[in-house]
């Protein structure tokens, strides 16, 4: 999102200049649109002379020219709304009550009260335009006798028109929000500006004139019931009379006037292709591929190199242009990729590649811990998980990749292997745990069983079971790590000992009074909403936009994982100093640890399994799919290092596991 106090050297130099770009080309494509506009309007089948000389006057004319500088303006304004709400990443909401919250949000009112603003200006011009009986808000009529004092009459028609424009810039403003429409995505397939407009514009006529047709409806709705308040209160303010010899429009009768409904319904076709003209330009625009330079001689230059930007958190444009640059030079560069595989003089060290992999592991790493944290979530129902069986330990591989520790660390000699899933929570006290912290026991937590705090507890000396256990049933008889009940009847353990007397500190730290009567008044206000049915629909969650959050910013891992594996595949032949062999053990853990969790994400109840079609048109839906394309380009990943490499990987250090796994993808069994 663009901010004004934003210093960054390619919002200045880059983004500004290519909004500029597409708000001069919406304004260029204004007159021919007008044009075409004039003419649906005027449209007349039984006179065709009459229709076009009328026309070809009305463009030519003084008022016209007067709109079409109007229609600049709001032109103008709606691109730079477009530059100051885009997003790369969207902002998917998991309930209705935070949709919600988005739709109220006074930045989202500040931006649907310039819509409706600019859509009242836009159908102003579209009704100086028309003519008619459109063309003042007030009109002389006389009294119902003949021959008395004339009056100002308020023109409902031309009313009708301006609030249709301004339902119509609101309605759009809350369809952006609702369906993300400043959303701006990266295509696939790169095209040129002019191809890619010229693909996109029946698309944006269709869409125009559709939801043109969907606002009219909701309109007459409105107008029906609430059109009489502000026709009273233009009256009042303006001093303005009703005509009684004009039939009211707020009626059945008055609503089915076809002329009526036709040019409201042009004139917000017109509206809406203008903005969407203007927005699918912008989308071209900012979206075009930048080339930045691998490495530069001067040192002022350096910020703008592709591995210092890589690894630039704000502004997310930026980054995710350096990572497209990435995936198209990796694959269609062999010049740029012998520069990322350099070494740096004097001293000969890799900095190119250290940069750009180690930022690429970083965000694969991000995305499996943001993935292990969400199925531990669901698969808990948002608790804690008890202490659990071995099949839940964390194997070391994956605490090296989730750790937040540096990719290019060295492995531990001695590697746990256990039947374990990357989504088992660690245990172990702190970061420098021994390799078997995983196994230890949380004693400090409050979930942790009564029983297992008596079975790790100190023995005493004078207690019976102080020396050696002469018998080995009584191992059998001991409680279980697994078990949170207390009960010796129900897990078998021994009868319980005395309870321990606590030290002033433990008494110190037990909630009082107060602390737990609020916990109990919070846990009864929760039940109680909890059997209301709104609320429940409001606060539910919505799992498959859960799942899209979760995947909102993937074009950026899908990017990473296409960079690494051509740069992986091209180092077979092009690396003639290996500095990629130094990271492929690296590489290769944090793609196939990824993958284990990709998988047990689409195995969730919540998830689907294929993607969904669906119905979108000038809102781009591709953010719905990530996840789909993330799956893919990731297996397609490790397929292409297998094929390249081949038995060789053999030689890479890695787990047992991870070797099992790999060893699928060299059998072509994935």
């Amino acid at each position: 999102m663009f901010s004004v106090q934003q210093s960054c050297w390619f919002i200045r130099k880059v983004i500004c200049w290519r909004a500029a770009a597409s708000i001069a080309w919406a304004v260029l494509l204004l007159p021919p649109t007008t044009a075409v506009f004039v003419i649906f309007s005027r449209f007349s089948i039984f006179h065709p002379v009459q229709w076009i000389s009328e026309c070809l006057s009305l463009l030519l004319s003084i008022g016209a020219i007067f709109s079409l500088i109007l229609l600049c303006g709001v032109v103008i304004v709606i691109g730079f709304l477009n530059l100051e709400y885009y997003t790369v990443i969207p902002t998917i909401a998991c309930s209705k009550i935070a949709l919600l919250g988005q739709l109220l949000h006074p930045r989202q009112f500040f931006n649907s009260l310039v819509h409706c603003i600019m859509g009242m200006i836009v159908a102003w011009c579209c009704a100086i335009t028309i003519g008619g009986r459109y063309e003042t808000l007030g009109y002389s009529c006389q009294q119902s006798d003949v021959g008395g004092p004339t009056h100002m009459c308020l023109n409902e028609y031309h009313l009708f028109l301006l609030l249709s424009g301004a339902f119509t810039g609101f309605s759009h403003s809350l369809l952006g929000v609702i369906h993300n429409m400043n959303y701006v995505a990266f295509h696939t397939v790169q095209q040129y500006k002019y191809l890619r407009f010229k693909g996109s514009i029946p698309l944006v006529v269709k869409c125009s004139a559709t939801q043109a047709l969907y606002s009219l409806r909701n309109f007459l709705i409105v107008y029906y019931f609430l059109g009489h308040m502000p026709k009273a209160w233009l009256c009042k303010t303006l001093n303005l009379e009703v005509d009684s010899s004009v039939h009211s429009l707020d009626t059945v009768g008055g609503l089915l006037d076809l002329s009526l409904l036709y040019h409201t319904w042009i004139s917000a076709s017109f509206l809406l292709f203008t903005w969407y003209t203007t927005l699918l330009l912008f989308r071209i625009f900012v979206t075009e591929l930048y080339n930045f330079p691998v490495q530069i001689s001067f040192t002022d230059d350096a910020q703008q190199c592709l591995p210092k930007v890589i690894a630039e958190k704000q502004p997310m444009i930026l980054k995710f242009l350096a990572l497209q640059d990435l995936a198209l030079l990796s694959q269609h560069s062999p010049m740029r990729r012998a520069e990322v595989f350099s070494l740096s003089q004097p001293g000969g060290h890799p900095h190119n590649w250290n940069a750009i992999s180690k930022e690429c592991l970083w965000l694969l790493s991000d995305l499996t811990q943001r993935l292990v944290a969400h199925h531990d979530t669901v698969a808990t129902n948002g608790r804690t998980k008890s202490l659990s069986t071995g099949s839940e330990r964390k194997s070391s591989s994956e605490a090296s990749v989730t750790s937040g520790d540096d990719p290019f660390s060295p492995r531990p000699a001695v590697l746990l292997k256990t039947p374990a899933s990357v989504f088992a929570r660690s245990m172990s006290g702190g970061p420098h745990s021994p390799l078997t912290a995983p196994f230890t026991p949380d004693l400090d937590s409050p979930f942790s069983s009564p029983s297992l705090r008596r079975l790790t507890a100190p023995v005493e000396q004078y207690s019976p079971w102080h020396g050696t256990v002469q018998s080995p049933h009584i191992f059998r008889r001991a409680p279980k790590l697994w078990s949170t009940s207390t009960d010796s009847k129900t897990n078998g353990s021994p009868p319980p000992s005395p309870a321990p007397v606590l030290s002033p500190k433990q008494e110190s730290s037990k909630p009082g009074i107060l602390a737990r009567f609020l916990k109990n008044r919070r846990e009864q206000v929760k039940n109680f909403m909890a059997k209301r049915v709104l609320v429940m629909y409001l606060f539910n969650k919505l799992p498959e936009a859960s799942s899209q959050a979760l995947f909102a910013d993937s074009q950026a891992h899908i990017w990473a994982l296409e960079g690494l594996s051509y740069l992986v595949q091209a180092s077979y032949t092009e690396d003639q100093f290996g500095v990629v062999q130094t990271t492929l053990p690296s590489i290769l853990s944090s793609m196939l640890v990824l993958q284990e969790a990709v998988d047990r994400h689409f195995k969730l109840p919540h998830a689907s399994s294929k993607p969904s079609r669906s119905g979108c048109t000038m809102e781009d839906c591709s953010y719905k799919t990530l996840r789909f394309a993330l799956r893919a380009t990731l297996k397609t990943a490790l397929y292409r290092i297998t094929t390249t490499f081949g038995e060789h990987l053999n030689a890479v250090q890695m787990s047992a596991e991870h070797r099992k796994k790999l060893q699928h993808f060299l059998d072509y069994k994935e």
